[in-house]
C-alpha cells in the first residue's frame, strides 16, 4: 500500500492532534502535581503537629524528672544529715551543728553560692556537696566553691578551718579518685545508709 502524499491539511491535522495530546498530558501532569503538592502539604502539617506534640511531651517529662530529681536530692540530704554526723565524729570531728542549704556570699561579689550540707563545731566546718549522681565535674565545682567560701570567710575575719566532702548515691567514672586526690572526703551509699569511703594510704585532708 503506497503512502499518501503529505498535504497541508494532513500536516495541520497531525499538529492539531499533537497539540491536543500535549494539552491532555499537561493537564494530567498539572492535576497530579496539585494532588502531590496537597499530599506533601498535609504530611508537612501532620509532621509539624507531631513535632510540636513531641516537644510538649519532652518538656513535660523534663519538668517531672527535674521535680523528681529535686525531691530525691531533698531526701538524700535529709538522710545524710541525720546519719553522717556520727561518721565524722568517729574520724575525730566533734560536730555540734548541722545545717542544710547554707548560703554564703559577699555584697557585690562573685564569691557566693550554696552548700548542701554544713557541719561545724565552732573551730572547723565541713562543707558537703550532695548529688544523686556524682561526676568529676561536680567535684571540680565543689573545689571552686571551697575557694570562694574561704575568701568570703577571710573577708569577714572568720579564721575557722574548712574541709570539703562530696556525696553521691551513684559515683561515676573517676569522681571518687579525683576528690580524694584533692584532699576531700567522699561519702558513698552503703545498703540503706551512707559511709565515708576508705581513704588511700598517705591521704591528707585539705584545709581551706
Amino acid at each position: 500500500m503506497s503512502e499518501q502524499p503529505l498535504t497541508f491539511e494532513s500536516v495541520f491535522a497531525l499538529i492539531r492532534e499533537s497539540g491536543r495530546e500535549f494539552d491532555r498530558r499537561l493537564t494530567e501532569s498539572h492535576r497530579e502535581w496539585k494532588e502531590r503538592s496537597a499530599e506533601i502539604d498535609r504530611i508537612q502539617k501532620e509532621t509539624a503537629q507531631q513535632m510540636k506534640e513531641t516537644d510538649r511531651l519532652a518538656k513535660e517529662a523534663h519538668k517531672k524528672i527535674s521535680k523528681l530529681g529535686s525531691r530525691i536530692g531533698d531526701i538524700v540530704e535529709h538522710m545524710l544529715g541525720d546519719r553522717i554526723i556520727d561518721k565524722f565524729q568517729a574520724l575525730g570531728y566533734a560536730i555540734t551543728q548541722c545545717g542544710r542549704r547554707y548560703k554564703f556570699g559577699l555584697p557585690k561579689s562573685v564569691d557566693r553560692g550554696e552548700v548542701d550540707l554544713y557541719l561545724e563545731n565552732g573551730d572547723i566546718a565541713i562543707l558537703i556537696e550532695i548529688k544523686t549522681t556524682l561526676q568529676t565535674a561536680d567535684v571540680r565545682k565543689h573545689l571552686e566553691r571551697m575557694e570562694k567560701f574561704r575568701r568570703c570567710a577571710d573577708a569577714r575575719g572568720d579564721k575557722r578551718r574548712f574541709i570539703g566532702a562530696v556525696a553521691g548515691i551513684v559515683i561515676e567514672g573517676e569522681a571518687q579518685e579525683f576528690a580524694l586526690e584533692n584532699g576531700m572526703y567522699v561519702i558513698v551509699q552503703s545498703g540503706e545508709s551512707f559511709e565515708i569511703a576508705d581513704v588511700p594510704e598517705g591521704f591528707q585532708v585539705k584545709e581551706w
